[in-house]
């Protein structure tokens, strides 16, 4: 079975472009397109896959998608509208889809973030912040960058979304 079959693809790509158009234009994915992602989530699994079988499967999916990246939220990496993305992507398209659209999606942040750093020709200032933040990690302080030290925020909303049409495409 195809994971992006009608209509959960539609509402997964909606999602996404959504709240890309949001965070290059805000910085913010509001919380009423994450909200309507997760309204949309209940009739897409309750029909993909058969009543409170579905209902579990989109629940399974939000726990899982909110986990990936509840981590990097608390290093203060992403934002919270990252966060609860990522959890409405899994709401909608299940456990297993939502790991690897997180997997997609870090690959294209990571590439993403290189690249600024490299033509902002901020290497070894970007090099001596992820020094800092695991040398905290080993010490268990969760504490983000100073805006001082801060390299800046990318608008993720737009790599989530990159990363997802990725894993559309390719398991379609």
């Amino acid at each position: 079975m195809n994971t992006f079959a009608f209509p959960t693809g539609l509402c997964v790509f909606t999602l996404v472009i959504a709240a890309a158009a949001f965070d290059l234009r805000t910085r913010r994915i509001p919380n009423v397109l994450v909200l309507l992602g997760l309204i949309a989530a209940v009739p897409v699994q309750w029909t993909a896959h058969g009543g409170s079988a579905g209902v579990l499967q989109g629940l399974e999916g939000l726990a899982t998608g909110i986990a990936v990246l509840l981590p990097f939220y608390l290093l203060r990496a992403f934002g919270a509208g990252d966060v609860k993305l990522m959890g409405a992507l899994g709401a909608l398209a299940g456990p297993s889809a939502v790991l690897l659209i997180a997997l997609a999606t870090f690959v294209v942040g990571g590439l993403w973030s290189l690249v600024v750093v490299v033509h902002r020709r901020q290497l070894r200032h970007a090099s001596n912040s992820l020094f800092l933040m695991f040398a905290g990690l080993a010490q268990h302080k969760v504490q983000g960058a100073t805006s001082e030290a801060s390299l800046g925020r990318l608008p993720y909303g737009v790599a989530i979304a990159l990363g997802t049409m990725s894993v559309m495409v390719l398991l379609h």
